[in-house]
């Protein structure tokens, strides 16, 4: 359903993506995991059209990307990005009425919203940088599905949320997969992100190292002590000084 071959982006002599190739099949939620700074949100960012690659082809559907955001957005596809990037001086409801802007009735969007998550129906009025982390994330899924994607692109959900929140935006990114809507998943918690992929990769300095079912890779023993095990956050530490 969407297919990256050989994509390259660079930051003047930084090469964040160096030949990024894999797959993504229809109804899966592929996770993508790795350090910070190896090049996931770069390429979160050419696939939802904000950024273009210096070289390699998107395709979607069997047909190539625009490399532009509205019309990725038209084509079916959505960004929840890292750090949320919701309208704080916004109410809930237009923040969501924003994230439809393509969609020609979006009270079927608003109502679905409101079933998902019940809290935002109860607080539609109340203005969206006053609600807590958690409550801004599940505001930001909401918005992101308003445009009734086929492929909803997902950078850190967790990042800088509580265990017992991150827990439920897991559950809500699987139920969503659930409901027909194939997930590409960049998540810094590696072992939820792992349990419920289908299929995951591990980026290293813009490449790609190791593809394979989300089962495997979480049982695989370099990715164990660099991202799941006691050592991880040592690991990925060192991995980012190499990085810099």
């Amino acid at each position: 359903m969407l297919k990256c071959e050989n994509l390259r982006f660079s930051y003047g002599k930084i090469q964040a993506l160096n030949g990024i190739s894999f797959e993504v099949k229809q109804g899966e939620i592929m996770s993508i995991i790795g350090a910070n700074g190896a090049g996931k949100s770069t390429l979160m960012r050419c696939i939802a059209g904000m950024l273009k690659p210096q070289s390699g082809k998107i395709i979607y559907d069997g047909k190539p990307l625009p490399h532009s955001g509205h019309e990725v957005v038209g084509r079916g596809i959505a960004l929840v990005p890292e750090g949320r990037w919701i309208f704080p001086n916004l109410t809930v409801e237009e923040n969501l009425l924003m994230g439809g802007y393509l969609v020609k009735d979006r009270k079927i969007g608003i109502k679905r919203a409101y079933e998902m998550f019940r809290l935002l129906g109860e607080r539609k009025k109340q203005r969206a940088g006053t609600l807590s982390g958690g409550e801004q994330q599940m505001l930001a899924i909401a918005r992101g599905l308003m445009s009734n994607p086929k492929v909803l692109l997902m950078d850190e959900p967790s990042l800088g949320l509580a265990p017992l929140i991150v827990n439920d935006v897991i559950n809500t990114i699987d139920e969503i997969n659930k409901q027909g809507v194939t997930v590409l998943l960049v998540e810094q918690n590696a072992r939820k992100a792992l349990k419920i992929a289908h299929h995951a990769c591990v980026i290293e300095q813009g490449k790609i190292v190791k593809y394979d079912t989300g089962d495997e890779i979480a049982r695989d023993k370099s990715v164990i002590s660099a991202y799941l095990g006691r050592n991880a956050k040592k690991t990925n530490n060192n991995i980012k000084e190499l990085n810099n």
